[in-house]
């Protein structure tokens, strides 16, 4: 179900306010009033999230780890805890669904909620998007931003305005909801900077300057077949509507994921085969798990390798049929590995399943019929009758009950987790919320 694009639309954009890091000084008060730092805390760690103590020192998301120590040597940095932090996403969701069902996650903080039809009931945009803030805030001790517009471009740009600012002393409170009312979405976007608009990469960027663009304003003025000849069709007419507040995207909820994939930033590089083998099996196992907990499978099989170089190779294969088994995703991705060299060594692994269907009923394979070596890693109702039992096992016991036997040889029984190094290594292998200042 989605709602159709156009006019007389009342759309929400909610984003959390430094999410991960206000759960953490949440649930850990020590932390409060201090510039606290998710994400990897090694040299080769990423920010996650940092609180607006941190943003006071230029400390921001995507940055270098190691960046943000020089930028505030005195910043705590505290392990992602993924799992934590979808636990609180889906009740903050949950906020979302009982004003309207049509509910559109972007991530674990920041979704569009469209509340045409929730007028009625909850009061208009502006009252509807207060009700979201006191609610959120009373149940869940977190602060959000909101923007109310006609469409989800204007209201994303909206929630910029409405959001706190940074301070060494914390955040200082913004407007908490900005709303562009009908009418008024041209007068909004003339003055902003062109670079705010989607798909304004820095190549493009580079070629509206070059026009002597730098206003969406100045965009907006600009003729449709000068773009087009300027960016090519599709890109040019895409800018021009934006330009003109064109949005008609609808609020589409409950979309199927486009891919499951799991990566990591190894702290020392990889060049032996077999270690790299047991993070494969680790990885496609922490995949095809949560592919089963979606109820998909994946018809496309596909790796990622990132050399110390930061050069990077990726390979995919597109098997006959979907699969949502570890063994299955590893042997196809072992193919794959293996037409790579990785002795220069290996910074960066990650295995994933795209071309995603609905769970189908597994058919009996070659390899069950013949009794081959290899059948207990087939995609057949044997291994499916398995792996429906060591899932029941995780559910009741946690993920590590039961895990591939080849992970005991690699020495390490443990189950990948989502989100887990997803930021990058840890000093000394800290765990999820441990800090390392």
């Amino acid at each position: 179900m989605a709602t159709s694009g156009g006019a007389g639309r009342t759309i929400l954009h909610v984003d959390m306010d430094a999410f991960y890091a206000s759960v953490e000084q949440l649930r850990r008060p020590e932390l409060r009033g201090k510039p606290v730092v998710v994400g990897g805390s090694g040299r080769r760690g990423v920010v996650a999230a940092a609180s607006y103590e941190a943003r006071a020192f230029g400390v921001r998301s995507a940055m270098p780890s190691m960046r943000a120590r020089t930028l505030c040597p005195h910043a705590v940095f505290v392990a992602g805890d993924h799992a934590h932090y979808a636990e609180v996403s889906a009740r903050v969701m949950a906020i979302f669904r009982s004003m309207t069902p049509l509910v559109e996650p972007l991530s674990l903080d920041e979704a569009f909620l469209d509340v045409t039809g929730a007028q009625r009931l909850h009061g208009d945009g502006p009252a509807i998007a207060a009700e979201v803030r006191r609610r959120v805030l009373a149940e869940e001790g977190l602060t959000c931003s909101v923007g109310v517009a006609t469409s989800k471009f204007i209201a994303k740009l909206a929630t910029e305005q409405a959001k706190p600012s940074a301070s060494v002393r914390g955040p200082i409170p913004g407007t908490g909801v900005a709303v562009v009312r009908p009418g008024d979405e041209r007068v909004f976007l003339r003055p902003l900077p062109v670079g705010a608009l989607w798909g304004v990469g820095p190549r493009t960027l580079e070629k509206l300057h070059g026009l002597g663009v730098r206003t969406v304003g100045q965009l907006e003025r600009l003729p449709l077949e000068q773009l087009v000849r300027t960016l090519g069709e599709a890109h040019g007419r895409h800018l021009h509507d934006l330009a003109h507040a064109v949005d008609p995207r609808p609020v589409v909820p409950d979309q199927r994921p486009k891919s499951i994939s799991h990566e990591e930033t190894f702290a020392e590089d990889i060049d032996d085969a077999r270690a790299l083998h047991t993070e494969l099996v680790r990885m496609a196992d922490a995949v095809a798990r949560r592919a089963r907990h979606q109820e998909v499978a994946g018809r496309t099989v596909a790796i990622k390798v990132r050399f110390g170089d930061f050069t990077t190779t990726s390979r995919s294969v597109t098997l006959p049929q979907a699969v949502d088994t570890g063994p299955a995703i590893v042997r196809a991705a072992t193919q794959l590995l293996d037409q790579i060299d990785i002795a220069p060594g290996v910074r960066l692994f990650g295995v994933g399943l795209a071309n995603l269907v609905d769970d189908a009923p597994h058919q009996l394979s070659l390899d069950d019929l013949t009794g081959a070596a290899e059948a207990p890693a087939a995609d057949g109702a044997a291994w499916s009758a398995v792996t429906e039992a060591v899932d029941a096992v995780r559910a009741r016991f946690g993920d590590d009950a039961l895990l591939p036997a080849a992970l005991a040889e690699g020495g390490s029984l443990r189950a990948k987790r989502a989100g887990e190094q997803q930021w990058g290594p840890n000093d000394r292998g800290s765990s999820p919320g441990e800090d390392r200042v």
